[in-house]
Formats: C-alpha cells, sequence, structure tokens
C-alpha cells in the first residue's frame, strides 16, 4: 500500500521537532509550519499532537520489528554468532535510517510515564525477546551464570548509547554518507566485542581447568 506522502511529511516534521525542542516544547502550529500544511489537517490525520506522537511511535515500532523478524527468518541457517551480528546491523541500521524520531523516543524511554510503561508491554518486550534470544544462543556453552546477563545489559546498552548520548557525536554525522560510515563502523565495534568476550571466556575457562589440573597433580604429588 502506497504511503500518504502528505502524512509522512507531517510525522517527518514533528520527529525533527520533537528530537530538537522536546515533546512539550513543539506546537502543533510549529509542525504544521515546518511540514508546510494547515493545521486543520494535523488535526484530521491525527487529531492532536498526542495523537500523532502515539501514532508516529506505533509505526516506528511496527516497521522496526517486522524488520526484525525479517532478519531472524533469512538468517536462519547462519550460525548463532551471524545471526545475531545481522540482528544487530539491522538493528543500527533502522535505528540511524530513523535518527531524530529514535533519538527523541529512547530520550523518552528514560522518563517514567504511561506512555513509556504502554511502550515497554506492546513493543519493547518483543525487541528484547529477539536479542535476548539470539545472544544467549550465540554464547552458548561459552558464558555461564550471572555473567551472561551482565552481558546481555551491556550489549543492550551499545545498541542504545548513540541515541542517548547523540550530543557526543553532534557534528560528526552529517549527510547520508556518514551516517552509512558510522553504522558500518559502530557496528564493527560491537562485534569486536563480541568475538572478544566468547574467544577470552573460552580461554579464561581452559586455563582455570588447566590451574585446577595442575593443583591436583601437586596435591596427589
Amino acid at each position: 500500500m502506497k504511503k500518504n506522502s502528505t502524512k509522512q511529511k507531517v510525522i517527518d516534521a514533528a520527529s525533527s521537532l520533537f528530537f530538537q525542542k522536546g515533546f512539550d516544547g513543539t506546537s502543533v502550529r510549529d509542525i504544521a509550519e515546518k511540514a508546510s500544511v494547515n493545521v486543520s489537517l494535523i488535526s484530521y490525520y491525527f487529531k492532536s499532537k498526542q495523537g500523532l506522537l502515539e501514532y508516529a511511535v506505533a509505526e516506528y515500532y511496527e516497521i522496526y520489528l517486522k524488520t526484525l523478524e525479517e532478519t531472524m527468518e533469512k538468517s536462519n541457517t547462519f550460525s548463532p554468532l551471524e545471526k545475531l551480528n545481522e540482528l544487530i546491523f539491522t538493528i543500527i541500521q533502522y535505528k540511524q535510517s530513523n535518527h531524530q524520531l529514535t533519538c527523541f523516543i529512547h530520550r523518552e524511554l528514560s522518563l517514567d510515564s504511561v506512555f513509556v510503561r504502554e511502550m515497554a508491554v506492546t513493543y519493547l518486550a518483543k525487541e528484547n525477546y529477539f536479542i535476548r534470544q539470539s545472544f544467549f544462543e550465540a554464547i552458548d556453552g561459552r558464558v555461564k551464570g550471572d555473567t551472561r546477563q551482565y552481558l546481555l545489559m551491556q550489549l543492550k546498552g551499545m545498541l542504545v548509547t548513540p541515541y542517548i548520548l547523540h550530543n557526543d557525536l553532534k557534528g560528526q554525522i552529517i549527510g547520508d554518507y556518514s551516517h552509512r560510515l558510522f553504522i558500518r563502523n559502530y557496528v564493527n565495534i560491537i562485534q569486536q566485542w563480541l568475538e572478544f568476550i566468547t574467544e577470552n571466556r573460552i580461554q579464561s575457562e581452559q586455563n582455570v581447568s588447566v590451574s585446577k589440573l595442575q593443583g591436583e597433580n601437586l596435591t596427589n604429588k
């Protein structure tokens, strides 16, 4: 189904203004002026500014989760680590392609509100399931105990950090090429981290086993 271009213009304008000025600091008139439409058109499509926000966020997450599902299906024959790497690339690519709305959403998620709680139940639980399942499959047998959960927290942190601390990248990401470059470089950093924790964990466990064996040999002498 073809998207309504005028409706999308309004969503894009709102995303940009919410990112720059916050939800409370943006008026319906501001959005209408930026999108070059009448205020009445926004009321017709979305009823209110809150309605516009809810529609934009719902559309963002519905497309996002569908994209994650498609990635999981396409990479079904890959090894667990390759599958996780594909998922990570898809997540960062989608968030970076919708940079301003992503940053705004993650800023809102840091606040405790009815809106955030509804988001958590409706969308974030499913996103968390995909990440958790793929990560635990990739490190299965390599990392055990509570360490698994701590490392999962670190991974999830890396997936959201650029959109929470976006001011740290201000001036560095301008234009399509710099966005593509960031996606490639940042995903590569996360993948290096994954290789590090899996390979070093195996080596650490091997060293512990050797140390125990040596200790037993010394005791038996």
